[in-house]
C-alpha cells in the first residue's frame, strides 16, 4: 500500500520548529501496521531534520550553530536579489536536506524517545511551507 498527502504548515519565523504534532495530525488515519513515512519539503530555504524534541535550548542552539556555519551578508555571494537571509538560507537547506524517512513500526512513527521532527526555516519571513508525505507499508 501506499499513501500520499499534501498539506501545508503556517509561516513561522526563522528557526528551528518541531511539528511532530503538525504532522502526525497531517497524516492518514491508521497507519500502516510496517511501513517506512518520507517527508519531503517542497522549498528551497527551509529543511526538515529529527532533532531533539524536548530541551527549547536546542532549537535556539542549532540556529546560533547554523548562523555560525553559514553568514548572511558574504561579500563573495552573487545570488542577493532576495535579501541578506535568502542565499544563506539556500546553503542551510543543503546542509540539512529536504526529506526524512521514519520507519512505522506497529502503527506508529518510530522516533527515539527524545526525537522530534523539525521545519528549520531559514528565512525571515518564509511563508507557509508544503510538504508532501508519502507512507509505504503493509
Amino acid at each position: 500500500m501506499i499513501q500520499q498527502v499534501e498539506f501545508s504548515l503556517n509561516a513561522r519565523r526563522r528557526g528551528f520548529h518541531l511539528i511532530t504534532g503538525e504532522v502526525m495530525a497531517s497524516l492518514p488515519s491508521p497507519l500502516p501496521r510496517t511501513g517506512m513515512l518520507n517527508l519531503f519539503v517542497k522549498h528551497t530555504s527551509c529543511a526538515l531534520s529529527i532533532n531533539e524534541n524536548a530541551d527549547p535550548d536546542v532549537r535556539t542552539d542549532m540556529e546560533q550553530i547554523f548562523n555560525h556555519l553559514v553568514r548572511e551578508g558574504e561579500p563573495y555571494y552573487d545570488h542577493t536579489l532576495e535579501g541578506l537571509d535568502d542565499m544563506p538560507a539556500h546553503a542551510k537547506s543543503t546542509l540539512c536536506g529536504v526529506s526524512l524517512n521514519i520507519p512505522i513500526t506497529h502503527g506508529r512513527l518510530n522516533l527515539g524517545t527524545w526525537q522530534g521532527i523539525y521545519l528549520c526555516e531559514f528565512r525571515d519571513y518564509g511563508g507557509p511551507r508544503r510538504i508532501v508525505a508519502t507512507i509505504m507499508g503493509e
